[in-house]
């Protein structure tokens, strides 16, 4: 651990630093084929809303209960890097297979092993990044990743974009051969995240807490703050539903498909630039702050979207959804290994997570069904309401008496 403290690269650790890389990397393929698949299944294969949002809300509950798991196993076996790697390699082998995928039932099969490969990797790796860094710059090194993961988006979408405009494909929907081209592209980088993590990412095993007891799939052991704020995290994710029906609202308004992989990569610039200076200043005024003021903006943004139907104003509301997401991410895992003993990191980012994903299915089901049943302007009403009652309920949670 002392050796892993010494080298600095930017002022992070050496793990911490590469991490940033590698989530770019990784982003850049993801971002090529997850983020215009809701608008493949809908152009090309005609599947409702309700099916996308079933197949995203499957998808993202998956992820997420891996992570509880394998969290669990990372600090039972005191291991992290492995369980990185397979999580992974996992998802850059799965994604190429959307190329060949005619059905929504393939569709989903692929985005599960997609998300099995997220799931397994993002509590050890959240916990890796945590025990690589110093408490007083937890902030800074989440703040860092939380940039750079997006970063990789914007590099991938404006690349997108570009090609299109030149094949002359700037129509709003999205064809086959099309969807098949970014695939291809989205599996150049995965042999170099893999790449980075074989060689250069080093284990940093979690330091040992004598007070502390065994890692297990229960609070047991937890602090009280640390499990108020997952059920006010719950109450919040239950209206934070995919944001694949943003996107179909996009096409839906008649913005083209490079006019969408365009405002996507904004939203994704404007996550860049707000991350790194909203996990500096957490640490220096505390978690809480950035995480109800992220939640507010979140709330005033699904207003927006409940009430604005023209193209430009969907997309500029979207591009600046992205400050939502700068803002909170990593400020709430910075504090999680605030309230966490080292030796139960992984175990704490696996209940965070899953206390995310759990939420993630019946979100995206209300929004459907709100989206179909009565209209989609319902579905954002509902979300702006449920993050202003997170926001009323946070400092409750997190109070030390």
């Amino acid at each position: 651990m002392e050796q892993e403290k010494t080298k600095k690269f930017w002022g992070l650790s050496q793990n911490a630093f590469l991490f940033g890389f590698i989530s770019m990397l990784n982003d850049f393929a993801s971002e090529l084929t997850i983020r215009t698949l809701p608008l493949y299944l809908s152009s090309v294969l005609g599947v409702k809303t309700e099916v996308i949002g079933l197949i995203e809300g499957i998808a993202d509950t998956t992820s997420t209960l891996l992570k509880l798991i394998s969290g669990y196993l990372s600090d039972f076996l005191k291991k992290r890097k492995a369980l990185v790697f397979f999580g992974y390699a996992l998802s850059n082998l799965s994604r190429p297979f959307l190329f060949w995928a005619t059905s929504w039932p393939v569709v989903l099969l692929i985005r599960f092993l997609d998300r099995v490969g997220k799931g397994v990797r993002t509590s050890p790796k959240d916990a890796l990044i945590a025990d690589s860094t110093e408490p007083e710059n937890l902030g800074r090194a989440f703040g860092f990743n939380r940039a750079l993961d997006p970063f990789g988006a914007v590099l991938a979408l404006f690349l997108a974009a570009a090609l299109l405009y030149w094949s002359e494909a700037n129509a709003t929907a999205l064809t086959r051969d099309i969807f098949q081209k970014l695939v291809l592209l989205s599996a150049i980088p995965g042999f170099f995240v893999l790449l980075l993590l074989a060689f250069f990412v080093r284990e940093v095993p979690p330091k040992k807490d004598s007070k502390s007891s065994k890692p297990t799939f229960s609070f047991k052991g937890l602090e009280l703050r640390f499990k108020k704020f997952l059920l006010v995290l719950i109450l919040f994710t239950l209206g934070n539903s995919s944001d694949a029906f943003l996107i179909l609202k996009a096409k839906n308004s008649g913005i083209s498909i490079v006019g969408i992989l365009v405002m996507l990569g904004l939203f994704n610039l404007i996550s860049v630039l707000v991350s790194y200076p909203a996990g500096v200043i957490s640490d220096k005024i505390g978690r809480l702050k950035l995480i109800a003021g992220g939640w507010v903006v979140y709330a005033l943004l699904y207003l927006a979207f409940a009430v604005v139907n023209t193209p430009w104003g969907i997309a500029v509301t979207y591009i600046l959804y992205g400050a939502y997401y700068g803002i909170t991410e990593g400020a709430e895992k910075a504090l999680v290994a605030d309230l966490v003993p080292s030796e139960k990191r992984a175990t704490a980012y696996g209940l965070y997570n899953a206390a995310i994903g759990l939420s993630a299915l019946p979100a995206s089901l209300i929004a459907g069904f709100l989206w179909d049943i009565l209209s989609p302007a319902y579905a954002f009403y509902f979300g702006s309401f449920m993050a202003l009652l997170a926001v009323i309920l946070l400092p409750w949670a997190i109070k030390t008496n």
